[in-house]
């Protein structure tokens, strides 16, 4: 499972003059040791001639060639699982991380000062943390879902009554007053034990599943705050129910629900915009803003990516320009601007979210 402190330490990388190798290979289920090396063999061929490209200094040549076999030796190791992994190399300056990814992306290859990191963004933004619980009136299991694995991590069993002898005199309103009593001891434990997870940043969405009929009533046990982390229910038998039925009924939940908030979130941004409130549409409006720290929140298009121009010692993002308007000093050319700006956004505490095209933010891109 990729670590926030991974993701961060790789975003707040610089090159400071050395390029820096961001490589992104697909390794697709049931693939050969031997098909992966081809792929990214292949991968590592497009920026091979730049090793010996003297219109580099020669520590940047020898950086990048450091990268090429850095890279090499990986994958003579091998050992990744399925989906992508995304590898950032900057052998100059001891930079090395691998990213393995739980889906496909596209494969590319990138020489750029700063790592380019927008696909591996783009990929952990679909992959909201949720607790996914299964519980009755006296059992209940909890599982982390976390990039599409499914990792247990608690459990609370408590005792409930047998079915009851009414015929050796119990009282049956006694009996169900009892038996209330231990169901609702059971549920705040169960509370209790989610509200821990929530301390430790495990429990960002809540998914539960149970029978159709107690789910609502244990829902009324949660404070506010984790009522509002709901993201769904479903139908199981806690008894019998398999980790794999638990994993597919919370993925299909997890996903249903990260569509809605992101269409939530383009449909909001276009209204402030209408409505003349704080908000900027289109991608030099949303460069400038960043020029300025001025972004709240960075929506970009998935798979979107725009050529442009940095300057480094001022910050100041565009599409085109030879010169800083703000320092004037020489900008420096860069394959990804919006990967830029993402970075700049995330450096300024904003938050970025990557939205699929189905949610309505293709006429803009940002």
């Amino acid at each position: 499972m990729v670590r926030a402190e991974t993701v961060n330490r790789i975003i707040g990388f610089h090159g400071d003059g050395l390029p820096v190798l961001s490589l992104y290979g697909r390794i697709p289920p049931g693939a050969s040791t031997r098909e992966v090396h081809s792929r990214m063999t292949s991968l590592l061929d497009q920026v091979r001639p730049l090793g010996k490209d003297h219109t580099l200094g020669h520590q940047s040549r020898l950086s990048v060639r450091g990268d090429i076999e850095r890279i090499r030796d990986a994958l003579d190791r091998g050992g990744w699982p399925p989906g992508s992994v995304a590898i950032f190399s900057c052998s100059g300056r001891g930079l090395y991380e691998e990213v393995p990814l739980p889906r496909q992306v596209r494969e590319q290859v990138m020489l750029d000062e700063t790592p380019f990191t927008r696909p591996m963004l783009a990929v952990l933004d679909e992959y909201q943390r949720a607790c996914v619980l299964v519980l009755d009136k006296a059992s209940a299991r909890i599982w982390e879902l976390d990039a599409g694995e499914l990792r247990e991590v608690g459990a609370v069993r408590d005792p409930a009554l047998r079915k009851p002898d009414y015929a050796a005199g119990l009282a049956e309103d006694r009996v169900r007053n009892k038996a209330e009593e231990l169901s609702k001891r059971h549920f705040r434990r169960v509370v209790q034990a989610l509200g821990n997870l929530a301390q430790t940043g495990e429990c960002e969405l809540l998914i539960i599943g149970g029978h159709d009929y107690e789910i609502p009533e244990f829902i009324q046990f949660l404070p506010g705050d984790m009522r509002d982390r709901v993201a769904g229910t479903f139908g199981a038998d806690p008894d019998s129910v398999s980790s794999a039925e638990v994993r597919r009924c919370a993925g299909e939940i997890l996903a249903r629900y990260q569509r809605e908030q992101e269409q939530a979130l383009v449909s909001g941004v276009l209204e402030k915009a209408a409505a003349g409130q704080p908000a900027a549409l289109g991608l030099e409006n949303c460069l400038w803003a960043s020029c300025v720290a001025a972004i709240e929140r960075l929506l970009v298009e998935e798979g979107a990516t725009v050529p442009g121009v940095v300057c480094d010692e001022s910050g100041w993002r565009a599409l085109a320009g030879d010169t800083c308007p703000i320092c004037g000093r020489q900008t420096r050319r860069t394959p990804d601007v919006i990967d830029e700006m993402v970075e700049a956004v995330i450096g300024e505490s904003g938050l970025t979210r990557h939205v699929a095209t189905a949610a309505g933010l293709s006429e803009y891109i940002v």
